[in-house]
């Protein structure tokens, strides 16, 4: 039987949601009957000279036949991708890749997500949501004008804390503050999930460690070619070297070696153009 053709990759909606961040939704109906929460996509603005971005999938309408993309415009191909207007078109766009998210009722999760990591936090939060869990989600941004998705967040939990760098909205604290002070509670969250900064990621879970909490985090953010053949995403979990973008993106955190992921992000560091977010994470000692 020939494979069906579907006319896709056209851009339907385009919205900047805040400084260099925006979130278009994409006519690609086979992806988006085939998605699961945590997986992402491979695109190519320009096929021939395009570079190839992985960008995880923050929503999807099978009936619309569209999926969501949100995406910081932080390089060249990023901001030829914010540049595209509605009716523009992709030229390459693959997925869904990666494995999907484990979702099942675990009971009461504590969802925390840092600057752009909401993006790919709000699928997996939807479908624990729908599961019967109990969510409570903290988010964080360095300033007011960089929070994102709140309203989105907001009706799939329970709880909403909003916290920020400068206090300039929500409350004035890094998000491992009411993290622990939640873990500190008469009833221990029976998972916590993790996505952002990798500075980040690492203290949410020194946070919870001692609490024997699992802790689920997603490294999609250093991804590069998307298919496991680059080596860029290499990381190593409980001893042994993995590729998020085949392995993961999503691992347990607690079997994770972000002192080594920390020190190959920092060999990078002069190389980069520009940074939109800077971490204070590193200055909480619990």
């Amino acid at each position: 039987m020939p494979a069906r053709m579907v006319a896709v990759n056209r851009i339907l909606e385009r919205e900047q949601l805040a400084p260099h961040v925006f979130r278009i939704r994409v006519e690609a109906p086979l992806i988006a009957e085939e998605r699961r929460p945590g997986q992402f996509v491979i695109l190519q603005i320009d096929s021939e000279f395009g570079e190839r971005i992985p960008l995880t999938i923050a929503d999807a309408d099978p009936e619309e036949g569209s999926i969501t993309l949100i995406f910081q415009a932080v390089g060249k191909s990023t901001q030829q991708l914010a540049a595209l207007n509605v009716g523009g078109k992709i030229a390459n766009l693959l997925g869904p890749l990666g494995r999907p998210t484990e979702i099942k009722s675990f009971g009461r999760v504590i969802a925390v997500g840092g600057g752009i990591g909401v993006a790919p936090m709000f699928p997996i939060v939807q479908a624990l949501k729908r599961e019967g869990n109990r969510i409570t989600t903290i988010i964080g941004a360095r300033t007011r004008e960089l929070v994102i998705l709140e309203s989105e967040m907001r009706s799939v939990s329970e709880e909403l804390i909003v916290c920020t760098d400068d206090g300039s909205y929500g409350r004035k604290a890094v998000v491992t503050e009411p993290l622990a002070e939640l873990c500190r509670s008469e009833r221990l969250p029976d998972l916590v999930v993790a996505i952002g900064p990798a500075i980040m990621m690492k203290f949410c879970v020194e946070t919870v460690r001692h609490h024997d909490i699992p802790v689920m985090v997603s490294l999609n953010t250093i991804m590069v070619d998307g298919t496991g053949m680059c080596g860029g995403c290499r990381v190593t979990v409980d001893g042994e070297t993995k590729f998020v973008c085949v392995d993961g993106p999503e691992f347990d955190g607690r079997l994770v070696d972000f002192n080594n992921m920390l020190k190959r992000l920092e060999a990078y560091r002069d190389q980069e153009e520009r940074r939109l977010h800077e971490c204070r994470i590193e200055e909480v000692r619990e």
